[in-house]
């Protein structure tokens, strides 16, 4: 990998993840019967997944503090051949997620976002030699836009994961080439249920994608829409699924891929992440993508 071609900002957390019968309802206690760490945070899991999935050189802006889990985090994604740009917010500890995964492969989450809420519109570094900055919105909502306002000017493409759900601001969307969502999201953005194309044609985006799971994605970038049914794999874990389909997606999209090309291969490295446990753990490489879209 040469220069960077890729910014990703946004969060990074260690993964504390039980595995369990079931997810535990209100007030219920549940005995699991595995537990593990892992990276994670969806910014971080992007940008793995640009740099391995994708093969894209890709450079990571992320706030962590000065604990150990930081070092862990620093570690996975230089194993990644991601380059961490790190920032420190005094007194705040790294990010964390508390996860329960369910022997169905369900997965309940909770994030103690910690450093990740210190990630202020000052930290971004200079822009040159960076085609595309890819977001998401588990760092602050001020930060998130500015980030997009500042490389929009700059003349990056903007791709912004609306995950987790909320209502955007029209700043925000208005600096964006690209949107990706999945149908939750969708609707807490656009303000419309039950009808996913009425909802990505009312977003005035350039170009809006909705995972849909098992089923895959339905797309629009201007006036053409797409279709990319999903692969049947045996699911172990869905963990990073949606994050492997952002940063493979933004990855093939900044090598040349058409958008039918980008979604066929974004889906099959999100199915391949989901038949491996843990977040950055089960993100595929580029070679093992290629061998299963070959055998498909």
């Amino acid at each position: 990998m040469t220069s960077p071609a890729i910014l990703v900002a946004g969060s990074a957390n260690l993964d504390f993840v039980v595995r369990a019968p079931r997810i535990p309802t209100p007030g219920e206690t549940v005995l699991g019967h595995a537990f593990s760490t892992y990276p994670g945070g969806k910014g971080a899991n992007q940008a793995v997944a640009c740099a391995r999935a994708g093969g894209v050189a890709t450079d990571m802006l992320l706030a962590l503090g000065t604990d150990a889990y930081a070092a862990e985090l620093e570690a996975s994604l230089h194993a990644a051949r991601v380059r961490p740009l790190v920032v420190r917010p005094a007194g705040l500890a790294t990010g964390t997620a508390f996860i329960c995964v369910s022997d169905d492969a369900e997965n309940a989450i909770t994030v103690a976002p910690g450093a990740n809420a210190g990630l202020a519109p000052g930290h971004l570094p200079a822009l040159g030699g960076y085609s595309h900055l890819l977001l998401q919105l588990e760092t602050p909502l001020d930060t998130v836009t500015a980030f997009a306002r500042t490389a929009h000017t700059a003349g990056l493409n903007v791709t912004l994961n609306g995950a987790p759900a909320q209502a955007l601001p029209r700043a925000l969307l208005a600096a964006l080439d690209a949107l990706i969502v999945n149908e939750g999201e969708l609707a807490a953005i656009s303000g419309i249920r039950h009808d996913i194309d009425t909802a990505i044609a009312a977003l005035d985006v350039p170009c809006v994608a909705v995972t849909l799971g098992a089923r895959g994605v339905r797309a629009r970038c201007g006036a053409a829409w797409f279709s990319q049914p999903g692969f049947a794999v045996e699911i172990v874990d869905t963990t990073a699924a949606g994050d492997t389909f952002c940063g493979a997606l933004v990855a093939e999209l900044a090598r040349g891929a058409r958008w039918p090309e980008a979604l066929r291969f974004a889906c099959a490295a999100a199915a391949l992440t989901c038949t491996r446990p843990g977040a950055q753990s089960s993100i595929p490489d580029r070679h093992d993508v290629h061998l299963f879209l070959q055998s498909r």
